[in-house]
């Protein structure tokens, strides 16, 4: 049993049928620093509560400059609740689809790549993305690389551009 179990348990490079990485992102063919490497989480992390406090701000001002009464009188926690998230994720999709990157990542100084081509993310892929994201979870469970699931079911990663 402790062989079956070893396997997962042990971590995802335990299988024995590859070598191990010298450095996250190796196996795909990154640079281990620099542009194009492999992002951070910390520097990830902060993109994304860049993208997350600029949508918050979006709504506050629309709510405060009189938008409110075209929601309907809502009060600002009330429109925040819905409007946040949905602006967030929005924003996220067109800025991955258009420019590879959202505005807390170019903060940062990373993008989103696809690893399996030289072509752009694409719009389905920034969806699923985003999608995966708003949950928090997918990419909080990492493997090797460093990258969440919500990466690895669109093929790509968050790279350094600088």
């Amino acid at each position: 049993m402790r062989e079956i179990a070893g396997s997962w348990l042990s971590g995802p490079t335990s299988s024995g049928t590859e070598p191990e990485q010298a450095y996250k992102g190796e196996r795909l063919g990154l640079p281990e620093h620099g542009e194009g490497s492999l992002a951070p989480l910390g520097v990830r992390l902060g993109a994304l509560l860049v993208d997350w406090f600029l949508a918050y701000g979006f709504v506050g001002l629309v709510v405060s400059l009189g938008g409110a009464g075209l929601l309907g009188g809502e009060t600002f926690s009330a429109v925040a609740s819905w409007a946040t998230p949905l602006l967030w994720g929005v924003s996220g999709v067109v800025c991955v689809w258009l420019f590879a990157q959202t505005p807390g990542q170019a903060l940062f100084g990373i993008g989103t790549a696809r690893i399996d081509a030289e072509d752009r993310v694409g719009l389905i892929r920034a969806i699923v993305r985003v999608f995966f994201v708003f949950f928090l979870i997918p990419p909080l469970v990492q493997d090797e690389d460093g990258r969440g699931l919500h990466d690895r079911a669109t093929g790509t990663a968050l790279i350094r551009t600088r």
